[in-house]
């Protein structure tokens, strides 16, 4: 008779996406943390508790068919053949870092998070190729959940896959994820769409460790949701050259030693998506326009964090100086902000305790 599971502790880094010119292609993990602890005890008819602290404690669901983290682990579970959360678990525990709302990746850190449970819960043994196929299930865009697997300074893209792979990995959320109605238990949506293999590609670039994030951290939300319907549908063939040109230069530069403060500002700059979440976002163009390596020496580029609101400001030295700039300039549009000095980081990580 085998005895009882050992605790695990799944531990998932923020995230900040895009970096300037690289929308929905590159991500940073920082050092703010997802941290899930799961205890396991003798199989047993009782429901698992779910618990929360830290960020977002009071808004988070805690029934396991509302809760996003676990309804993803069920997602995984039932691809891979088994109904229900395992009759030995006792408790999951949460505690988070990540703001939420922020552009920090708070989403896709749970995402990772709930994979990674569905593979502890279900003793699946998965790669980490196919946990990114379930998270780009749910989480279409793969620039944050790859910097969160994976950890680093990483690009990312979704392949061109098969006519009916196409199908598959464009089931609509719903269907991935549904809504568990009030009653719902364990015989309710028993048939989730299987992820098609190898979604998502990605590459590790060189980080240069001397380089710092400063996240700048406004006191409001803005859903990612309402970031993109900022965005328009069709960009300029200058525009989107203009980009393409900052990033091929930028994902070298930051790996570079020492770091080039006046080759990585140029390369931060962005046509693509922080132009038009100005209006989302007081105070974004003074920032990335004011706060310069000539007038903050140690500073090496400035952007929007993800969607936003958060700024992001990579530096070598002089960080509080940056960071209450930028807040002065967010205090004249009557915004309050924080700011945290972040590392970058591996990639999530699973032990047992």
């Amino acid at each position: 008779m085998s005895g009882i599971r050992s605790t695990v502790e799944i531990t998932v880094p923020a995230t900040s996406a895009n970096i300037g010119p690289g929308f929905d292609v590159v991500g940073l993990s920082l050092s703010l943390y997802l941290s899930v602890t799961v205890k396991f005890g003798s199989p047993s008819p009782h429901p698992f508790t779910i618990t929360y602290s830290g960020e977002g404690a009071d808004e988070v669901p805690l029934n396991p068919y509302k809760n996003l983290l676990t309804r993803v682990a069920l997602y995984v579970l039932r691809c891979n053949g088994q109904r229900s959360f395992p009759a030995d678990l006792v408790s999951i525990h949460v505690d988070n870092q990540i703001p939420f709302g922020r552009g920090l990746g708070s989403s896709g850190a749970a995402v990772i998070a709930g994979v990674l449970l569905g593979n502890v819960l279900g003793q699946l043994n998965l790669t980490n190729e196919r946990l990114l196929d379930y998270a780009l299930m749910i989480e279409r865009h793969p620039d944050n959940v790859t910097a969160a697997l994976v950890g680093g300074f990483v690009g990312s893209y979704l392949r061109e896959l098969d006519p009916a792979a196409t199908v598959a990995s464009q089931v609509p959320l719903s269907e991935v994820l549904p809504e568990y109605p009030p009653d719902a238990g364990e015989n309710w949506g028993l048939s989730p769409p299987l992820p098609p293999v190898g979604i998502g590609h990605y590459v590790r670039f060189n980080w240069n460790p001397s380089i710092k994030a400063v996240a700048i951290i406004p006191r409001f939300e803005l859903s990612t949701a309402k970031a993109r319907e900022a965005l328009p549908m069709q960009y300029s063939r200058k525009d989107l050259v203009f980009n393409m040109q900052r990033l091929a230069v930028l994902t070298t530069a930051l790996g570079q030693s020492p770091p080039d403060p006046e080759l990585i500002y140029e390369a931060m700059k962005d046509r693509v998506h922080q132009p038009y979440r100005k209006a989302l976002i007081p105070g974004l163009p003074a920032v990335t326009s004011l706060i310069t390596p000539d007038t903050h020496p140690g500073l090496l580029g400035i952007c929007l964090s993800g969607a936003g609101p958060t700024i992001l400001a990579l530096a070598t030295q002089n960080f509080k100086a940056i960071a209450e700039s930028a807040r002065e300039i967010f205090a004249e549009e009557s915004i309050q902000v924080d700011w945290k000095l972040l590392e970058v980081v591996g990639g999530s990580e699973v032990k047992e305790v």
